[in-house]
């Protein structure tokens, strides 16, 4: 059984327009480029057929990873979430203990984080250490050069 992954309506919506975009669109076009090669004649000496085979197989591997990833995915609903406590989909305000510089970051699925809209994910490190902290905690979390204390002003719900 795959890992439940959480995803928002949206986030939920995009991956399943990704997989119908491989399926209907990426896959006939990997037959196409097989078939075309195909009939450039003998196969033990065609690196255009063995290259258009691969390519098939890893598509074929991308199909079933977000098929899998489609079958274990969760809606959230995003009305239901506390917001007493930093959760997934919850937007934290935080403010860097050691310069005092404040960001704010909304936690998300892994597929969906994307630092430049401020969506980080829940498996990163800041996500890992925000988890489960409320207003006015200290979140201490490891990063690669050391400990970050992060502490939190603010939870919403965006």
């Amino acid at each position: 059984m795959s890992e439940k992954s959480y995803y928002t309506e949206e986030g939920f919506k995009k991956l399943k327009e990704e997989l119908e975009q491989l399926k209907s669109v990426e896959r006939p076009k990997a037959s196409q480029a097989i078939a075309d090669a195909r009939d450039k004649g003998d196969l033990s000496e065609n690196a255009e057929y063995d290259a258009a085979k691969e390519a098939q197989g890893m598509l074929e591997m991308k199909i079933a990873k977000m098929e899998a990833l489609v079958s274990s995915a969760r809606i959230i609903d995003e009305s239901q979430i506390d917001t007493s406590k930093v959760l997934v989909l919850s937007s934290v305000k935080l403010k860097n203990q050691a310069n005092g510089m404040q960001m704010k970051y909304t936690l998300v699925a892994e597929s969906e984080a994307n630092l430049k809209t401020g969506k980080i994910s829940v498996t990163s490190p800041i996500g890992k250490g925000l988890l489960g902290k409320s207003v006015g905690d200290i979140a201490e979390i490891k990063v690669p050069n050391g400990v970050l204390k992060m502490e939190i002003l603010e939870i919403t719900r965006e």
